[in-house]
């Protein structure tokens, strides 16, 4: 207990870098920046380490580096930094998430209407940074109707899937990896494979509409959940985002959807 009484500013110093540090990476998490980060870390961590073995010329030239690094990073790296930034000031996360998640609703329900086939990926905690890469960069702020043109037939993008990111649309045509459990219906075509397929891999929410039927599907963790009445996609959706049970399992959520139904 002493040391700690005697310590207490060098043991709050630390835990504060530690956070700064947890946080940054947490809103980088995903992205190019992210090794990027990693790296300035370990180059940071042998810096220390030749300056206590004192290896002066070594640690001369990493010294240097590492401020060019910091600088590169900064500047490369602009708009993530941008977007983690407004992140943190933003206040009522939870009630813009809503209204993304409602725009995404609306629009499944808008498309399996008029039996338009489309693919939508949401992130959570796993970045789909390398899908996005996939496909043709959108950044654009979340409507129904952009997701709508988006999956118009005679549009380009139409094909493969969409990302939303950082309440963004990331990008479009985006390709999924394709499902190879043994399990799945051979009636089940390749868009509902890639929904599992990327649910599979990834802790992304997946939103599926039938082009043959309309029907509105949902993949979370391998599992799909198919023909969800319209007016309960914007229901779903919130369940798996809500902060009260984002961390309980797919078949959790449904029983406790359902018990709260019937109750």
């Amino acid at each position: 207990m002493n040391f700690f009484i005697e310590n207490w500013d060098t043991i709050l110093e630390i835990i504060l870098l530690w956070a700064a540090y947890y946080t940054i990476f947490l809103l980088l998490k995903g992205t190019v920046a992210e090794q990027v980060l990693k790296g300035v870390i370990i180059i940071c961590i042998i810096v220390m380490m030749t300056r206590g073995l004192n290896l002066v010329i070594i640690n001369w030239i990493l010294t240097r580096l590492l401020t060019i690094s910091v600088i590169a990073f900064i500047i490369i790296f602009q708009p993530e930094i941008r977007r983690g930034l407004a992140k943190i000031g933003r206040f009522g996360m939870f009630s813009r998430e809503k209204e993304i998640l409602d725009e995404v609703a609306k629009a499944a329900v808008v498309l399996s209407k008029k039996k338009i086939g489309a693919l939508i990926a949401i992130e959570r905690e796993t970045g789909l940074r390398r899908y996005v890469e996939s496909g043709v960069a959108i950044d654009s702020r979340v409507t129904s109707e952009l997701i709508n043109t988006i999956f118009m037939p005679a549009t380009p993008l139409h094909d493969g899937g969409i990302i939303v990111s950082r309440e963004r649309v990331e990008a479009a045509a985006c390709l999924f990896p394709l499902t190879q459990n043994p399990e799945i219906p051979k009636t089940m075509g390749t868009r509902h494979r890639a929904a599992i397929g990327l649910s599979e891999e990834t802790d992304a929410v997946v939103v599926v509409v039938s082009e043959e039927t309309g029907n509105i599907s949902m993949a979370v963790s391998g599992r799909i959940t198919r023909c969800l009445e319209p007016k309960n996609v914007s229901v779903f959706l919130e369940g798996m985002f809500s902060p009260k049970i984002r961390k309980t399992s797919f078949a959790g959520y449904f029983k406790e959807y359902y018990r709260e139904k019937q109750g």
